[in-house]
């Protein structure tokens, strides 16, 4: 029945989820082409330390004096695996980015979601019928297309954004798992935490000092890092990762527009004909999840 409180609650924190999931593209891909600018003139290793360290710099003015109240965590190994997790994602995806096209390599990350799916069965429990394993098969193709395994148009760099969009799938589910443990803003410090003190310990190698436009950039990654993991803590605080992740697909469009502009870049037909069916195979796995949501209803209303 369509007046279930029950169903009417899914709905609506599903609809809070999805608008809280655009924004964080927004933010995500404004962070990844700062990131891209800002490596063709420092070290992969620096940005990442700015990226990591400002995003603590920002949370720790946020918070204030509630920051020692804030670092208490129910599930601290989950924390530090997310926090692990992040920093693996992060350093790939900038190697990546780095020397492809911003929009090429958003375009093989958008397998995520798809990994999102296929990890939900050992990891939450969830079921994926025969349809949507399809769907996840033929987004992997679309990877491929993409990719072009022995072309040499991205060699080996390919597999790093790849092997991100499958850690930051990982991550996705944990984060799933630590909003009902801990406070939203408890999980966005630790978010940067390993990241932080890791970076920390490695920069002073690759030290190239910045000018002022650099410092502001560097600063802005922080901030477009730690907003951006805030609204995405309170997507999936609000909806499951099979609702919000396919709307990662709109940050494609974020990405075509920094690329031309900053860099030059537009994707080829390929990557378009790649991307669009990988992200036609997650939007088939949503629309799968929303039947199964609604054939739910009417077997609770009994």
């Amino acid at each position: 029945m369509s007046d279930d409180p029950s169903l009417v609650d899914r709905l609506r924190d599903n609809r809070r989820g999805i608008y809280w999931m655009l924004v964080t593209t927004g933010l995500f891909t404004s962070l990844d082409a700062t990131a891209k600018y800002l490596a063709q003139d420092y070290p992969v290793p620096q940005v990442l330390w700015a990226r990591f360290t400002f995003h603590l710099v920002f949370v720790a003015l946020v918070l204030g004096v509630r920051l020692s109240v804030t670092l208490h965590s129910q599930r601290l190994s989950l924390q530090l695996l997310r926090s692990l997790l992040m920093l693996v994602t992060t350093a790939m995806f900038f190697f990546a980015v780095r020397a492809l096209p911003l929009a090429d390599v958003v375009a093989i990350m958008f397998v995520g979601p798809l990994f999102v799916t296929a990890l939900s069965v050992p990891l939450l429990g969830d079921y994926v019928g025969p349809r949507r394993w399809t769907a996840v098969a033929i987004g992997f193709l679309g990877a491929l297309v993409v990719v072009r395994p022995g072309s040499g148009i991205m060699q080996g760099l390919a597999v790093l954004p790849l092997l991100a969009a499958f850690s930051h799938a990982l991550y996705t589910i944990t984060t799933r798992k630590l909003a009902s443990h801990d406070l939203p803003m408890t999980t966005l410090f630790y978010t940067a935490a390993l990241g932080g003190v890791a970076t920390t310990a490695i920069v002073p190698f690759f030290w190239v000092t910045p000018d002022v436009r650099g410092w502001l950039l560097m600063a802005l990654l922080g901030v477009f890092g730690a907003a951006g993991h805030l609204t995405l803590i309170k997507a999936l605080g609000y909806a499951s990762p099979v609702v919000v992740a396919p709307l990662t697909y709109a940050s494609l469009i974020w990405s075509i527009g920094y690329g031309f502009v900053l860099f030059g870049d537009l994707p080829d037909a390929m990557t378009l004909l790649g991307a669009a069916l990988i992200a036609a195979s997650g939007l088939y796995v949503f629309h799968r999840e929303r039947i199964r949501a609604a054939d739910a209803a009417p077997a609770r209303d009994q």
